[in-house]
C-alpha cells in the first residue's frame, strides 16, 4: 500500500530527479513558461514554489540555499531580482498548471506550468476587460434613459431633464399612495 508516501518518484531515481526538477525550474525562472507532462508539473510546482518564497527575502543566506537547490547563477539573479518584486505581495500560488490533453505517441498528459504574475495575455485581457466593462442597467432604467435622451437632444439642458423626470417619479408615486 501507498499509504503516507508523498512523494511522485516519476520512475527515477533520487539523483535523477532531483537534477531533473532543478533543471525544470532554471528553465521556468528563465522562459516563465514549460510545457511538460502534468505528472511533472505538479511535481515541479512542489519543488518550484518554495524557493520562489524563499527569494522574498533577499539575503547572502537565502541566496546561498536557493544557489544549493539550483547550480545555476543566471536562474538565482533572474528569480531575486525580477520574480521576487513581482510576487511580494503574493502569498503562495506562484504558479499555475494549464492542462494540454494527450500527447500523440504516448498518449501522456501534458500541461503548461507557468508563473502567474508574467501571463502578459491574461494580464492585458483583463485589464481591457475592466477598462470595457460600461455600467450595466436594467431594463426600465434603460427606457428612461432613452426619454431623457430624447428630450435632451430637443435642445433643453440635462438639468431641466432631471427635474422633469423627478417630477413625473413623483407624481407616478403619489396615486398609489392612496
Amino acid at each position: 500500500m501507498r499509504h503516507g508516501k508523498k512523494v511522485n518518484h516519476l520512475g527515477r531515481t533520487k539523483s535523477h530527479r532531483v537534477a531533473l526538477l532543478s533543471n525544470m525550474t532554471c528553465s521556468l525562472i528563465k522562459t516563465k513558461r514549460i510545457k511538460t507532462t502534468v505528472a511533472k508539473a505538479k511535481a515541479l510546482r512542489k519543488y518550484a514554489e518554495p524557493l520562489i518564497t524563499k527569494s522574498k527575502n533577499d539575503t547572502t543566506h537565502s541566496r546561498r540555499v536557493v544557489f544549493s537547490y539550483l547550480q545555476d547563477k543566471d536562474a538565482v539573479t533572474e528569480l531575486f531580482t525580477v520574480i521576487s518584486e513581482k510576487v511580494a505581495e503574493r502569498n503562495g500560488g506562484y504558479t499555475r498548471i494549464i492542462k494540454l490533453g494527450t500527447r500523440l505517441g504516448d498518449n501522456a498528459e501534458m500541461a503548461i506550468i507557468e508563473l502567474v504574475d508574467f501571463n502578459e495575455n491574461l494580464l492585458s485581457s483583463n485589464e481591457e476587460e475592466s477598462a470595457s466593462k460600461t455600467k450595466r442597467s436594467r431594463r426600465r432604467s434603460g427606457k428612461k434613459k432613452s426619454t431623457e435622451e430624447t428630450v435632451a437632444a430637443d435642445g433643453e439642458s440635462s438639468a431641466e431633464v432631471i427635474e422633469e423626470t423627478a417630477s413625473t417619479e413623483e407624481a407616478s408615486e403619489e396615486p398609489k399612495a392612496e
